[in-house]
């Protein structure tokens, strides 16, 4: 066995030998080392493979399962609860309590002062200069009163943290410290426990990276269920003082405590380490391995062995362990394998729709002040962030497939491909691939109507994020044959017509006001809707680089 695995088998022994049924936080190690580190990371990977294997599908099922590390140690009450934000604080604390380590998070924060000072901030998650902190929460032993973890995790951590919590760059740390820091691209910094934040506003935490490069996630939902991805650029960057990207929970550390004779510590106050005493903070994920003279951080570039490389290539070559190189045909089933977990996933979330019977209502007259971040029934039922992340990895898929052809043509040497034709080979990789993806949704009258990768794909702008329409009309359909289960009236059948400028948007904007009427939902407006539909068709793009491949004449190797 493995000294992690060594170490981690002590540590859960001695949890439970110390009877954690009690709510009582009580710390006995007093500062967060490397190794507590590497525990925390294997722990979060032994949630997220269950989840990955289709184990276990919720927080609530992940955590009373033998998923968990500590299941049965709990004491009665505690609830199981967390959505995206809230997830990464949920396990970092439980994992704190279960093992008397000092647990401290950001209590109150405010939009970071700018230029834009003017615009009215509607909403502290989405603030165009980030946000700062302003105040801290230590949970800290005051004599023979111990801090309550069931109230913590139960309640305060979801009424404190947001995606507001993440949306700062870091950097900053001394007396008011932020709770994460960001991560320099390596593979013992961007590791199991990491945390990746979507400056769109959903966060997600690590629990894999392949000998590829490949990085794995696992993130939570408003319905309070967990799923599995891949990092690609759905994942979006961002201005530094937004904090996207690779995040680390900062080391902490109890000090000016009294330990008593059982070995537990009292008083005292928690600081954080500062980032020059961390070995894993670094900011090239805001700048740039050649970061611009000016500072101006989209002209930063990313060199990785002498080649100008994206974002997402560096990350991924840099984590790579052995042979540094672009796969393209392997590349491509990794996309799609990702692409049909996060459709799987997908049926579950639409169906939680149905069967709490809201597609049979009728329409609210407006939709919500802004549709990506909402609350009540829109916030746990509807898509539109999730629809938006599936068409942007499509589009990621055809961009993928563009990059690497291009490359083929110009004989990248960081490109290994072996064949005559890599277009022709990409399209029969993808529709093997996507056929095999075969999953079904339960249509209104209860009939399992089968779909795959690349029927979906066609009818991906189609596909309504609106939970108040009928199954059918959320999966897309539009056949006669298919739709004529939809139970809907005309006025919601208009509604489905008229939101598909929004349909058509990848980008999520959280600053714009989209409370529209159904009269007023006419066309598209800054920020709100798109005349034109993203470009996702591979099919067609690769028969036609396939065909031009094979009028090449043939070059010598």
């Amino acid at each position: 066995m493995k000294l992690w695995g060594v170490l981690f088998l002590i540590l859960i022994l001695n949890t439970k030998a110390l009877a954690a049924s009690s709510p009582d936080w009580k710390i006995t190690q007093a500062a967060w080392t490397e190794e507590h580190e590497l525990l925390f990371g294997k722990f979060v990977a032994q949630i997220a493979e269950a989840v990955e294997k289709r184990q276990c599908g919720t927080v609530a099922k992940c955590l009373q399962s033998a998923a968990n590390p500590y299941f049965g140690t709990d004491p009665a009450g505690l609830r199981y609860y967390a959505d995206c934000a809230d997830f990464p604080y949920y396990l970092r604390a439980y994992f704190a309590w279960k093992n008397g380590l000092p647990f401290s998070f950001g209590q109150k924060v405010a939009p970071r002062p700018s230029a834009e000072s003017e615009v009215v901030i509607r909403d502290v998650r989405y603030s165009p200069a980030g946000n700062l902190l302003l105040a801290r929460k230590d949970l800290i032993a005051l004599k023979n009163k111990f801090p309550n973890a069931v109230d913590l995790l139960n309640g305060v951590l979801a009424d404190t943290i947001s995606t507001a919590s993440y949306r700062m760059s870091g950097v900053e740390d001394g007396a008011m410290y932020t709770d994460l820091y960001p991560a320099r691209i390596s593979r013992e910094a961007v590791r199991a426990g990491t945390v990746i934040y979507d400056p769109n506003g959903h966060a997600a935490l690590i629990y894999k990276v392949t000998d590829e490069g490949r990085i794995f996630y696992v993130d939570a939902h408003p319905d309070n269920s967990l799923t599995t991805g891949m990092f690609t650029p759905k994942f979006s960057r961002s201005n530094p003082n937004q904090g996207a990207g690779f995040k680390n929970f900062r080391p902490l550390r109890l000090v000016d405590a009294t330990q008593a004779a059982d070995g537990v510590f009292v008083g005292g106050k928690i600081i954080g380490l500062n980032n020059d005493q961390i070995p894993q903070y670094g900011i090239e994920q805001f700048i740039g391995t050649n970061p611009d003279p000016m500072g101006r951080w989209k002209k930063g570039t990313f060199v990785f062995q002498g080649q100008t490389v994206s974002f997402y290539d560096y990350v991924r070559l840099t984590l790579t362990l052995g042979d540094q190189h672009l796969h393209p045909v392997e590349d491509l089933k990794s996309l799609l394998a990702d692409l049909c977990s996060s459709l799987k996933d997908r049926v579950a979330s639409v169906e939680a729709a149905r069967s709490s019977g809201l597609d049979t209502k009728p329409h609210p007259e407006r939709l919500p002040l802004n549709i990506y971040g909402s609350e009540g029934e829109w916030e746990a039922y509807a898509t539109p962030s999730r629809d938006s992340r599936l068409r942007v990895a499509f589009m990621d898929l055809l961009n993928s497939a563009k990059a690497a052809v291009e490359k083929s043509r110009a004989h990248d040497p960081s490109l290994i491909y072996n064949g005559e034709n890599l277009a022709k080979d990409l399209l029969q990789t993808y529709l093997q691939e996507a056929a095999s993806c075969q999953f079904s949704y339960t249509n209104s009258v209860g009939k399992s109507i089968p779909l795959n990768l690349e029927t979906l794909r066609q009818r991906l702008l189609l596909l309504s994020f609106d939970p108040y329409h009928c199954i059918e009309l959320r999966w897309g359909a539009s056949q006669p044959q298919e739709l004529e289960s939809c139970p809907e009236d005309s006025n919601k059948r208009q509604w489905y017509t008229q939101e598909q400028w929004l349909r058509n948007q990848t980008e999520r904007r959280y600053d714009i006001r989209m409370d529209s009427s159904l009269a007023e939902l006419n066309g598209p407006r800054p920020g709100m809707g798109v005349a034109e539909a993203p470009e996702v068709d591979i099919v067609s793009y690769l028969n036609s680089a396939a065909a031009f491949f094979q009028n090449q004449p043939v070059q010598e190797k």
